[in-house]
């Protein structure tokens, strides 16, 4: 890969701030106008997934997951197969990481506080202890985040310790969940097992937050993945092929699921 906005040492130090904090922000990362027209295009979806499934609250009220179609302007190479972030990716979960997950994350007025958890499991609970990476959210808005409209809290550190021991820092006060502001462009890249929370949203326009996941090729988790269209598979760079070799291909993006399947997510 060539890398021409960060040099090796800057992605290096991206790498490293997921591995102490638990996650790092690319700032003006991505073009502005490209995430305006994701935000037009995610209006109607959004609306559709609360006509269907609203009353479900799987998320916290008036807070929704929507997962988003492998099509324009969804499906952007641009997007996720960014060099620098893929760069940044590999150093955490290895040279042959899986793209798994294609979704958003959006409260609106009159959502509340989620418990505070993280996106997954430990790998072997029985030890006590945590692993190097396996799974990474690439988080980025499709609108400014500021401390009105939801952003994420993060306890920085947690994701490298059992989470009974990073709670208890939480209630002692030696770890803090810290509000993540953004603008749109903004890039977050983050270790799932961070200790962190959704907030409220208290302005009347949605604050969606796309997630696309990378995780390591072994890791396989039911609940997430990416349809992908037989003819949009053709179209594919061999790259974006490799990514999302693990994905379903399906003839037809129109027979979704009722309901998304990613209910539980909190761990």
């Amino acid at each position: 890969m060539i890398t021409t906005r960060y040099n090796p040492q800057q992605i290096q130090s991206f790498a490293q701030a997921v591995l102490n904090d638990g996650y790092c922000v690319l700032p003006n990362h991505f073009s502005p106008a490209i995430l305006k027209s994701w935000r037009e295009n995610f209006t109607p979806l959004l609306e559709d997934h609360i006509n269907r499934e609203g009353k479900l609250l799987n998320r916290g009220t008036a807070r929704y997951y929507v997962t988003l179609p492998f099509a324009a302007p969804f499906a952007d190479p641009k997007i996720y197969e960014d060099d620098e972030i893929l760069e940044i990716v590999e150093l955490l979960v290895g040279k042959d990481a899986v793209m798994c997950q294609l979704a958003t994350d959006t409260p609106l007025l009159g959502s509340d506080y989620q418990d505070t958890h993280r996106d997954a499991p430990p790998l072997f609970p029985e030890t006590g202890e945590e692993t190097p990476p396996f799974q990474l959210a690439i988080n980025f808005p499709l609108v400014d985040v500021t401390l009105e409209n939801g952003p994420i809290e993060i306890a920085k550190g947690t994701h490298m310790i059992p989470k009974a021991e990073a709670m208890r820092r939480l209630e002692s006060g030696e770890v803090k969940l810290e509000p993540v502001t953004m603008q749109l462009g903004d890039v977050m890249i983050r270790d799932v097992r961070g200790l962190h929370r959704g907030t409220p949203n208290h302005t009347d326009i949605p604050r969606p937050m796309v997630v696309i996941g990378y995780s390591r090729r072994w890791l396989y988790r039911p609940e997430v993945c990416i349809h992908i269209p037989r003819a949009t598979l053709d179209t594919l760079s061999e790259r974006g092929r490799h990514l999302l070799r693990f994905n379903p291909v399906v003839e037809s993006l129109d027979n979704k699921p009722e309901v998304e399947v990613y209910q539980s997510f909190a761990y």
